[in-house]
């Protein structure tokens, strides 16, 4: 099980730093949404700890460095996938990532980012060649933290929209990035929505027992949260968070169990393609396999000190959050505190409500005297465009769009700032952003905000569309000549 596990997880993470170095540039360069380099200085300039914002990158936030640290990040990946001391390599990469996750800020506070540095930190603990109860048992407690407190935040939206059926209604329309099969089950009925939500916060309520119990519960859930995983993966986009889930499903299992399906996999294989049965060798018992990564007395003893105050301040996070025990919390700082900026121990409430309705922010410039629509790539954008299959690339830009016109009631967020600001002077920075090149030599720029709905079954066959729209706002254009837009290209402060 550690093999599978770690090329799965090792395959995972290349997927996730292939993504991150397509992106570093627009995100954190030097003429990207939030410059790293400007914020390291005022860092350095505050004597600020590697503990207050702990990140590699402030040595040398040059852009080479940047896009050199992504694939770096991928050959480590890739190297562990081959089975090239997956334990170590691990290890390496959870530092390298956690340095990105820090320096991006806005753009890495998902909780699949939280997860990939969870899951390389137990991976570190899983040894190949020996039985590791301990190890197996973090990973499943993984589970729980994962499907549980996610049913504990549905349970405690403050819309109440688990509870009285109305979440899954509007899930599949309003992701941040729908999927190639959102429109056909978002026309699925009131009730059947509503049996979905129930059903999803049950599954995700119930699971989570079945971890430590029994062979035959947790191959039930292993189906049944398999079958989750996989309608997540066909109607929404989470970049590589979906598969990071399925990864961590191998713990359902025993080694047992493992082999027995490889076995079988391996049996298929050989008839669809008309290969000679070649004899099975019966798969050795994990406390037979040779212990070649034999470990001192000293370093086992570390690795079962660093479980147990994961476990720890896992839980103590996790009852401060859900439960509401705030002098659990404040009795357990000294130790949770310093650790919370490492996110190696995290709380997980994915989709604790639904946003509805779904307002999607666009960029126009108008290089002439009117404003033209220029289409973000992997947005909705124009009403015709069918939902895509984007994951496991994770567009991180385009997600930070879906919550903007949130965030405006709270102030212009400085990466918009950039983005307009870019637009305008440098639009060759942001190019990558956009279904096609922006046009040179904008004289203004301005955001529309649009209100935007699943077409119903007979409006799509009376127009072909998957989406009607209606635009709700605009805000004030950017003059590109002014001295505000000058201002914001030049500064770059990097500040939140």
């Amino acid at each position: 099980m550690a093999r599978t596990y770690h090329r799965a997880l090792a395959l995972v993470a290349m997927v996730a730093w292939a993504s991150l170095g397509a992106q570093v540039p627009v995100l954190l360069g030097s003429r990207g949404l939030l410059p790293i380099a400007p914020l390291c200085d005022r860092l350095a300039s505050e004597h600020a700890s590697f503990w207050d914002f702990p990140t590699l990158l402030c040595l040398a936030p040059a852009d080479k460095v940047l896009v050199g640290g992504a694939w770096l990040g991928g050959a480590l990946a890739l190297l562990s996938l081959l089975g090239w001391f997956p334990r170590v390599l691990a290890a390496l990469q959870i530092p390298l990532y956690l340095a990105y996750a820090t320096a991006g800020r806005t753009f890495f506070g998902f909780q699949w980012d939280s997860m990939l540095l969870e899951c390389l930190l137990l991976a570190t603990l899983l040894p190949r060649h020996r039985a590791a109860p301990l190890a197996h048992a973090l990973f499943r407690v993984l589970l729980v933290k994962l499907y549980a407190e996610s049913a504990v935040a549905k349970a405690q939206s403050h819309l109440g929209d688990w509870w009285d059926g109305s979440a899954m209604t509007h899930y599949y329309e309003s992701a941040p990035i729908p999927g190639p099969l959102a429109w056909t089950l978002h026309q699925l009925p009131a009730w059947w929505h509503a049996l979905e939500g129930w059903a999803v916060l049950a599954l995700e309520a119930i699971s989570p027992l079945a971890a430590f119990g029994p062979r035959s519960a947790r191959l039930v859930a292993l189906g049944a949260l398999g079958a989750f995983q996989l309608v997540n993966l066909a109607t929404a986009n989470y970049g590589f968070f979906v598969y990071l889930s399925l990864a961590l499903h191998v713990f359902w299992l025993d080694d047992a169990d493992l082999a027995r399906a490889w076995v079988f996999l391996r049996r298929r294989a050989r008839r669809a393609f008309g290969l000679s049965a070649a004899p099975e060798a019966k798969p050795s018992e994990p406390h037979r396999l040779p212990r070649r990564d034999r470990l001192a007395p000293a370093a086992r003893a570390l690795g079962v000190g660093v479980g147990v105050l994961w476990l720890v301040v896992s839980g103590v996070v996790g009852l401060e959050h859900f439960a509401g025990w705030r002098g659990l919390g404040q009795l357990a700082s000294p130790v949770t505190g310093p650790l919370a900026p490492l996110r190696l121990a995290n709380n997980y409430h994915l989709f604790g409500h639904i946003t509805n309705p779904r307002i999607e922010p666009a960029l126009e410039l108008a290089v002439a005297e009117t404003f033209d629509e220029q289409p973000f790539r992997h947005k909705p954008g124009d009403p015709m465009r069918r939902p895509r299959l984007v994951a496991p690339h994770q567009p991180r830009v385009a997600f930070q769009l879906w919550f903007l016109s949130q965030e405006l009631e709270r102030g212009t967020p400085p990466w918009v700032s950039n983005l307009l600001a870019r637009a305008c002077r440098r639009p060759a920075a942001v190019d990558t952003l956009f279904e096609r090149p922006l046009p040179r030599g904008a004289r203004a720029v301005r955001l529309a905000f649009w209100h935007y709905r699943f077409t119903t079954r007979r409006e799509r066959e009376e127009t072909g569309a998957f989406w009607v729209r209606r635009r709700v706002a605009t805000t004030e254009p950017l003059e590109c000549a002014s001295e505000g837009a000058a201002l914001l290209d030049e500064a770059d402060d990097g500040e939140e």
